[in-house]
């Protein structure tokens, strides 16, 4: 795989998403896409195209939004124990390959990591009991502390009123084309994408971003 040439000496922070950047996208989109459909199915007494129906119809609705990405917004909507029901496939939850020697590296190097994720906390809770990568960051900050997910505009004017950065001097790496391009806007210069989020799936076109296969990629500058 070719090198992704990084000059750390110039960065001091780097942002990392959680889903499909540090853990496989899979257990994301089969909790969502299979397993609840399933539970919802049994729930309201449907057939599972039904259930299917149902969801991705109160799915679109919110996607893109910090309701979307609220455990308790669905929790509420759909009434059912969102939290129970991950527990039930947590054997998915998963490291992406040499993330933890990314991690390390990035320490030994004296870097700022702070983790920027839409997930709710709960859910940054609930997997890291099962992947511990919390001691690996200065800081976890959520879209829920923010007030705005991601890819909405002002995200990024909020985050500077609560973490002190230099967009000229900061890395940010996500694997969602929404949420860098808010970043792009915002002036954030160096940024990267995730070429293959769920492992089970095939790669994405990455736009203009430069997309990481694997994270020795960035290891050998």
């Amino acid at each position: 795989m070719q090198v992704i040439p990084i000059d750390w000496q110039t960065i001091e922070t780097v942002f990392l998403d959680m889903d499909g950047t540090l853990l496989d996208l899979h257990f994301d989109n089969h909790f969502w896409l299979e397993h609840m459909p399933q539970r919802y199915a049994e729930k309201h007494s449907l057939t599972l195209a039904n259930a299917r129906k149902d969801l991705m119809r109160n799915y679109q609705s919110f996607e893109g939004s910090l309701k979307w990405y609220c455990l308790d917004h669905w929790q509420d909507v759909l009434q059912m124990d969102i939290v129970s029901l991950k527990h039930e496939v947590a054997d998915r939850i998963a490291i992406r390959a040499n993330v933890t020697e990314f991690l390390e590296y990035l320490r030994n190097k004296g870097k700022r990591l702070v983790l920027l994720t839409n997930a709710h906390q709960k859910t940054v809770d609930l997997k890291f009991q099962y992947v511990n990568l919390r001691p690996y960051f200065d800081r976890i900050i959520t879209a829920h502390d923010i007030g705005l997910a991601k890819e909405e505009a002002g995200f990024w004017q909020k985050l500077e009123k609560v973490e002190v950065f230099d967009k000229t001097s900061s890395l940010f790496i996500d694997d969602n084309l929404e949420v860098l391009n808010a970043a792009n806007q915002f002036g954030v210069e160096k940024l990267l994408a995730i070429h293959q989020p769920d492992s089970r799936q095939a790669g994405e076109n990455a736009d203009n971003f430069t997309t990481v296969e694997c994270f020795t990629q960035l290891m050998k500058n």
